[in-house]
């Protein structure tokens, strides 16, 4: 009886020996991934230029070959080690609907993750547009890494796919819904937003779009806005590996040009500018923008538009621009867009001054765009990594992907943009075209109203009172750049 009580202790020891081994082993590889984890905290997910010059060539160019390449592949596809989770007591969860395009979309996901983390919310993930005019059913985790998304930010705030089902019950029969006030500050979330998520537990925004101002914020919010932007929207598997071949099928033919050229039908029945089109075209989209009620400007002077630079410039008005800037015919450009309104017949002059112009599906198989078709959101998902991908970005008009990819390229190393200076430029188009200024008169005047418009480090400018006619904090993030592009350190 002795001996055989005295093995099983024996036995007893020996396990309780390996499972305290088991769990200091544990222990220690715990703190190591959290040590490093912590290390690559703010490391870029894009390499930005460190050459200087302010020219984002160098070291953001062979991170965007990176990127392109099997290596750069292999790095997105390995598992990152976690950051340390931030533990705090939850004030309620916040839902978010978003609107817009994807942009839009992308800028209020970055401004819903900071108010989120200011009020202390839980975030679950936003819901995606699905009301608008391109009928997208696309859902957030069929454009961005939702997982990557989650957990890149979880030192900052809980991010969750869904309401507890306890929760979920009650908001089907009572959720309290409101639209944020626009360009609002971090005292107004506190004030005003705060108590109703603590009252209600759930609060759901029923839109994303500008609803935090762009300047006079904490220095640590600004920070937040880029970080979310920059690292943790990182889109799908299957966006990234088309976008990389997009990106390196170009370069391989050398440098190239993305022209955002914003000439589609939506953005000329809403803006109401039809400059160059017919009599039946300007019906038709006279027509589409009084059929959609949430676009509130119906009666729209279009010249008096174009000329105060409101408009989207023309197909035909972007040629004579590119040409003025110095683009010569052999330019590879890439455009950036959905479905040029009036079809291959207003791109007839811009194909005609430059041959090498491509678009994805000119690029791409059919069968390759096949899954992305009727998708507007992830066809433009593409765009975005080619346009931050090229050598020279130009926009035609100012609206959301323009700004956005701005100010990306920007903390890429201030890679080249040219913003368009279109008020000025129309003024210069119709005295040209009207024969009271020569060519290289014309030339020269676009190329002096467009020296400081290249991307180059700028402050933002602030109009106190009228958020909307300053510059946007998205296409000059400032607070987070460093010198030479990337994410400033302000530790």
């Amino acid at each position: 009886m002795v001996a055989v009580g005295g093995g099983g202790g024996g036995r007893r020891r020996r396990a309780w020996r390996w499972a305290m081994r088991a769990v200091a082993s544990a222990v220690v590889w715990t703190v190591v991934v959290q040590v490093a984890s912590i290390a690559g905290l703010f490391r870029p997910r894009v390499v930005a230029d460190c050459g200087g010059g302010g020219k984002g060539g160098g070291a953001a160019a062979a991170g965007l070959a990176a990127l392109a390449g099997e290596d750069g592949l292999a790095a997105r596809l390995s598992p990152p080690a976690l950051v340390p989770k931030r533990i705090y007591k939850s004030n309620g969860y916040l839902l978010v609907t978003c609107n817009g395009g994807l942009n839009q979309m992308r800028a209020g996901i970055c401004d819903m993750v900071t108010i989120a983390r200011h009020l202390n919310l839980t975030l679950v993930v936003p819901e995606l547009d699905k009301m608008s005019f391109w009928a997208d059913p696309s859902d957030f985790g069929d454009i961005f890494d939702v997982g990557h998304f989650i957990n890149s930010l979880r030192d900052e705030l809980m991010i969750v796919k869904e309401l507890p089902l306890k929760l979920q019950l009650r908001t089907k029969k009572r959720l309290y819904s409101m639209p944020p006030v626009s360009w609002s500050n971090e005292t107004y979330y506190l004030k005003r937003i705060l108590p109703l998520a603590r009252k209600h537990k759930v609060i759901h925004f029923e839109k994303s779009d500008a609803r935090l101002a762009n300047n006079g914020l904490p220095i640590q919010l600004q920070m937040l806005r880029c970080r979310v932007n920059f690292e943790a929207l990182r889109f799908t598997p299957q966006i990234e590996a088309l976008g990389r071949k997009l990106m390196s099928t170009l370069q391989r033919s050398g440098q190239f040009v993305v022209l955002h050229l914003r000439y589609e039908m939506d953005m000329l029945s809403f803006s109401g500018c039809t400059h160059g089109c017919s009599s039946k075209e300007t019906e038709e989209l006279t027509r589409m923008r009084y059929a959609y009620p949430w676009w509130k400007e119906k009666e729209i002077d279009s010249e008096v538009k174009r000329l105060q630079g409101l408009c989207p410039l023309t197909p035909e008005e972007i040629t004579l621009v590119l040409k003025a800037l110095g683009f010569t015919k052999d330019t590879l450009i890439y455009i950036a867009s959905g479905e040029i309104y009036g079809g291959e017949r207003r791109l007839a002059v811009l194909k005609d001054a430059y041959p090498k112009l491509v678009r994805k599906e000119k690029i791409l198989s059919p069968d390759e765009l096949r899954p992305f078709q009727n998708h507007s959101t992830q066809m433009a998902a593409l765009d975005y990594m080619v346009s931050l991908a090229s050598d020279i970005f130009i926009p035609s008009y100012d609206g959301n992907m323009a700004r956005v990819v701005e100010g990306h390229r920007r903390y890429m190393g201030f890679r080249k943009t040219i913003v368009l200076d279109r008020k000025k430029l129309v003024e210069l188009l119709d005295l040209f075209q009207g024969g009271a200024l020569s060519w290289d008169e014309f030339s020269d005047a676009v190329k002096e109203a467009h020296k400081s418009r290249m991307g180059q480090p700028t402050e933002r400018k602030v109009i106190l009172g009228q958020p909307k006619e300053e510059d946007y904090f998205y296409a000059n993030p400032q607070e987070c750049l460093g010198s030479n592009g990337g994410l400033r350190d302000i530790s």
